[in-house]
């Protein structure tokens, strides 16, 4: 299971637990010790996930963080948790002092459901004051998930973190911006375009009539854009489609990025020992390829016998027709696959006339 099918199993959890959840204590150990599990660090183990971290404040002795993440022995994340219903906009001056007075590089304040990520760009030592990420863990988005996956104890490096940081940053900066000028744009900013426009002096009755047709504008352009992108994504996808029918040009399994799995070699057998009654078990050949487990007749990309999707929250079985159009399947294990049988040999005959005796 991969990074991100991880966290959608977790927010789905939160989800169905969090009405549940009635203290801060339980949402540490119901949603985000097994965030941090996901991000690959024995929350067990004090030489890697500190509880109850000491972080003296001037006068103050004994103040603690919740968790504090560690590499050789120092801090380099620490960790504020909050109930899931409260909200962390209330929360963040405190996580900035324990800040100040650590070495870590970085911070994060969640109540298990949004993961805010800070770091010290404007000041040294200070924490930021808005967060260079942030993650809802219930609605994950690609480009956040690649981002947070940094954090994983395989892949931390902090110089790596520090250089896209600053990007992420005035980035979610000019994304809010953006959003305010688009829903409430300044006279400045309605001026800038009807100039440009209208030929006459702009009076305030102008200024107000444009200010409405430029906020009408930009719905309706970032509505043909959406539309725009949702027609070219189906025109590639139907297109995917098509080749996936055709299968051509299947990627063999020497790829060292590509790696086959028990699961896939047991679907395999199970296959082999249903086909063998009518066709010789050494016609029948397995193509591991990044999106799934391909088997095929006589080593050929144009006789698909089924492929397998093995390593998703979910498995599926892909059965083709005489026409080869591919239906999946879900399955729950294994032995599933015996319940396709008169498929896959029907599968088979399409392609063989004479079926070859067993071995």
């Amino acid at each position: 299971m991969d990074f991100k099918d991880q966290l959608k199993v977790l927010g789905d959890r939160a989800m169905k637990l969090k009405d549940q959840i009635q203290t801060e204590e339980a949402t540490k150990n119901a949603l985000i010790m097994p965030f941090l599990t996901c991000l690959g660090y024995d929350v067990f183990n004090p030489l890697e996930v500190t509880p109850e971290l000491v972080c003296d404040i001037g006068l103050k002795k004994g103040e603690k963080i919740d968790y504090a993440i560690l590499k050789d022995g120092q801090p380099v994340i620490l960790i504020e948790c909050k109930h899931w219903a409260q909200s962390l906009d209330i929360h963040d001056g405190q996580l900035l002092r324990y800040f100040h007075v650590s070495k870590a590089k970085f911070s994060l304040l969640t109540n298990g459901l949004i993961f805010r990520f800070y770091t010290d760009l404007v000041k040294p030592n200070i924490m930021d004051e808005k967060p260079f990420l942030e993650m809802n863990i219930t609605d994950l988005r690609d480009n956040i998930v690649d981002e947070v996956k940094k954090f994983h104890k395989s892949y931390f490096d902090v110089g790596s973190i520090v250089n896209t940081a600053e990007e992420l940053k005035y980035t979610n900066e000019l994304k809010a911006k953006i959003h305010q000028v688009i829903n409430s744009p300044t006279p400045e900013f309605v001026r800038f375009f009807a100039r440009d426009i209208y030929p006459n002096m702009i009076t305030q009755k102008v200024l107000d009539q444009f200010t409405n047709l430029l906020k009408k504008s930009f719905s309706v352009y970032l509505s043909d854009h959406v539309t725009d992108r949702l027609k070219s994504a189906l025109t590639k996808e139907e297109k995917k489609v098509e080749e996936q029918t055709d299968v051509i040009d299947i990627p063999v399994s020497d790829s060292p990025s590509i790696t086959t799995t028990e699961e896939e070699i047991e679907a395999f057998h199970i296959v082999r020992s249903i086909l063998r009654k009518k066709i010789a078990v050494n016609r029948i050949v397995h193509r591991d390829v990044q999106s799934y487990f391909g088997i095929l007749l006589d080593d050929n990309n144009r006789k698909p016998i089924c492929r397998l999707y093995l390593n998703g929250v979910k498995k599926f079985i892909g059965i083709f027709d005489t026409s080869k159009k591919e239906t999946r399947h879900e399955i729950s294990c294994m032995d599933d696959i015996y319940k396709f049988d008169k498929s896959l040999l029907d599968t088979v005959d399409s392609y063989v006339k004479n079926p070859v005796a067993s071995e």
